[in-house]
This record gives C-alpha cells, sequence and structure tokens, in this order.
C-alpha cells in the first residue's frame, strides 16, 4: 500500500513540476533576482511538497508550493542580510584583506540599471511580492494573500501604495 501512495505521489509531483517549474523559477527570480539561486529555491520546494505529499491538501498543491518558494525567497534574503553585515564588519577591519567581486556579481549589478527593476527594488518587500505575483504571475488577491499569509485587504493596500509610488516615480523620470 506505502508503495503505491509513494508512486502516486511521484506522477502527481511529476506533473506539477512540468506545469509549475518556469512559473515558480519566474516568481523567485523576480523577487530574489538571482536566477540560479532561484532555480536551487525551487527545486528545495518541489522537494519538500513531495515530502508532504501526503499532508498537502489535494486543492492546493500549487499553492503549498507557492508558499513554500515566497518563504524559501525570504529566507535567502534574511542570509544575505547577514552576509552583507559580515562583509561591511571585515571591509571597515583594516586587519582583513579585501576582495574584489566575481563576474558574476559585476554582471548582475549591470543587470540592475534597468529603470524597472530599480523601481520595484525601490519598494518595501512586501508590495514587491505582491506586484510580482499579481502581474507576473497572474495570481488573484486571494491566492496573493493565501501565498504571503496575509489577509485579501493587506494585498489590496500593498498593490494600491505599490503602483502609487510606482507612479511618482515614472512622473521624477519624465
Amino acid at each position: 500500500m506505502k508503495v503505491v501512495a509513494e508512486r502516486a505521489a511521484d506522477e502527481a509531483v511529476r506533473g506539477l513540476y512540468a506545469a509549475q517549474w518556469v512559473p515558480m523559477v519566474r516568481l523567485a527570480t523576480m523577487l530574489l533576482r538571482d536566477q540560479s539561486r532561484a532555480e536551487d529555491i525551487v527545486q528545495e520546494a518541489f522537494i519538500g511538497l513531495h515530502r508532504r505529499w501526503d499532508s498537502v491538501d489535494e486543492g492546493s498543491p500549487t499553492a503549498y508550493l507557492r508558499r513554500s518558494v515566497v518563504n524559501g525567497v525570504r529566507s535567502a534574503q534574511r542570509h544575505d542580510v547577514v552576509v552583507h553585515r559580515h562583509l561591511r564588519a571585515e571591509a571597515s577591519d583594516p586587519t582583513v584583506a579585501t576582495t574584489t567581486p566575481g563576474a558574476d556579481t559585476l554582471a548582475i549589478t549591470r543587470s540592475r540599471h534597468d529603470q524597472l527593476l530599480a523601481a520595484l527594488d525601490s519598494l518595501p518587500e512586501r508590495q514587491r511580492e505582491v506586484l510580482t505575483l499579481r502581474y507576473w504571475n497572474d495570481l488573484t488577491e486571494t491566492e496573493i494573500a493565501d501565498a504571503l499569509g496575509i489577509s485579501q485587504g493587506s494585498v489590496k493596500t500593498h498593490a494600491h501604495r505599490a503602483l502609487a509610488a510606482l507612479a511618482a516615480r515614472r512622473e521624477e523620470l519624465t
């Protein structure tokens, strides 16, 4: 019986993987701005989904997966904050040798000059998440609220504020 359940989980996750891999990587990339790390986060989310397949509500494996991806991105961002804090401390210590950034760091930095990404980066994290889920992943307010663990009213508020901030920024640039 256990073997049958494992095969069913394998097939279900395989189908979900085929349908959701690209959208989930896009979501994570838009939030994290690093496709390689985004792919790792999505892969971990699929592994977690497979492990917990029996406990995931039948109607919402995609929502569960999306939530896992968003949480994985948040964890990566928290880790980045700690790393940057540590690097700043090292940079201010004259006894520590400094290193030059790698080519990949320079390429990522150059790509951030795009105006849209710069404008999105200027938004608070929650507003950026809401806009990404709404316009990049075409999610409804209900799905966004579920993915972020907030109310639908908060989704509306964050979206409204983010769009107002982007409009103001556009006015400044013109």
